[in-house]
């Protein structure tokens, strides 16, 4: 059971690094998502069924969602590295 904890850990660890170190945004929302799984499973871990139905619902539910779809009214998938100014 402790190696199980160490391997969630070690991915919510691995998520949130990665999440804010892609350039492609839909991949970031999925990884935020993928967290937002993770943290679920850790609050059943600890005894908080309430915490992780919310958290799988807001969190990779409805934040994704929303997420994805000013993703998809932006018309973007990857972060501008360019600066606008130079012309």
């Amino acid at each position: 059971m402790e190696v199980f904890k160490l391997i969630l850990l070690s991915l919510l660890v691995i998520c949130a690094i990665s999440a804010t170190l892609s350039k492609r945004l839909l991949a970031s929302v999925i990884i935020f998502m993928a967290y937002s799984l993770v943290m679920s499973i850790v609050w059943i871990l600890l005894e908080s069924p309430d915490l992780a139905i919310t958290e799988a619902a807001v969190g990779a539910g409805v934040s994704g969602i929303l997420f994805l779809m000013t993703l998809k009214k932006l018309h973007r998938t990857e972060i501008d590295t360019e600066d606008e100014d130079q012309d």
